[in-house]
């Protein structure tokens, strides 16, 4: 569990080094940390659906996974909501407390 711990800062944290060095104009690769991010979500939702798998009594996976659900729906009902304001901070802010509530959950795991 710590490797999948150190995978997962990995995974988490290179997309967010770039678009810190992006935002204070040190690097122009932005793009290449939007790309990252994709690889970042399939490798969390793989790992949470895994964890979900091994215990499936888990409330916080369980919450986990339902988010997800949840923000996929909401992708696919999207030009039906009106509204421009909740879309852009639903469809940013979602994924990063995505990725904080599984990065919690795998950390308890990996130091119990």
């Amino acid at each position: 569990m710590k490797n999948i711990n150190y995978m997962n800062y990995f995974f988490v944290g290179i997309p967010a080094i770039i678009f810190l060095l992006a935002f204070f104009e040190i690097i122009d690769l932005i793009v290449f940390a939007l790309l990252f991010s994709i690889l970042t979500g399939l490798f969390q939702v793989t790992i949470g659906g895994c964890m979900l798998i091994d215990e499936p009594h888990h409330k916080n996976l369980q919450f986990y996974i339902i988010g997800v659900i949840f923000y996929f729906v909401m992708l696919c009902v999207n030009p039906y909501i009106p509204g421009h304001d909740f879309k852009i901070y639903f469809f940013f802010g979602m994924p990063a407390i995505l990725a904080l509530h599984l990065t919690l959950i795998i950390y308890k795991k990996a130091y119990k």
